[in-house]
């Protein structure tokens, strides 16, 4: 009698360890492949061109606001941030959202009491847009 019991949790205790193991085998794999770096853009092309906004105040206003580690003002070798004319290029070792880019840039317009004229639109997978609201598109009927 004392045997059965014993062979069931045995068996089910070693496949549950084993998958564990591969688990956490592959956990340990992951963790130390995410140095891939990620490249994401702002393009503020259009408000730029109409003098709107200034692409180096948003590439400042990354730069003092982008946490790392909970932390803002810590960006050191993980994060960095550089602009070309009106494109702002963040690259970043992972983890690091995309979303977390937008989130940053509706709270620069909002501080620039843009945000009901500005929008941050997603044109590809590693770019957002800063673009105007469509407001024509009722007179087109007319």
């Amino acid at each position: 009698l004392a045997q059965a019991p014993r062979a069931l949790p045995a068996y089910h205790h070693a496949a549950f360890s084993r998958t564990m193991a591969i688990k956490g085998l592959k956990k340990k794999v992951a963790v130390k492949g995410k140095k891939a770096l990620l490249k994401y853009t702002v393009d503020c092309q259009q408000p730029a061109d109409d003098n709107i906004i200034e692409p180096k105040d948003l590439e400042k206003f990354f730069k003092d606001r982008i946490k790392v580690e909970g932390k803002t003002g810590n960006l050191g070798d993980k994060v960095t941030i550089s602009r070309e004319k009106s494109k702002i290029h963040v690259s970043a070792e992972a983890p690091f959202s995309k979303r977390y880019l937008k989130y940053l840039s509706k709270k620069y317009l909002k501080m620039q009491q843009l945000r009901d004229f500005l929008r941050v639109v997603a044109p590809n997978k590693t770019a957002y847009e800063l673009r105007y609201f469509n407001i024509n598109e009722d007179n087109d009927d007319e």
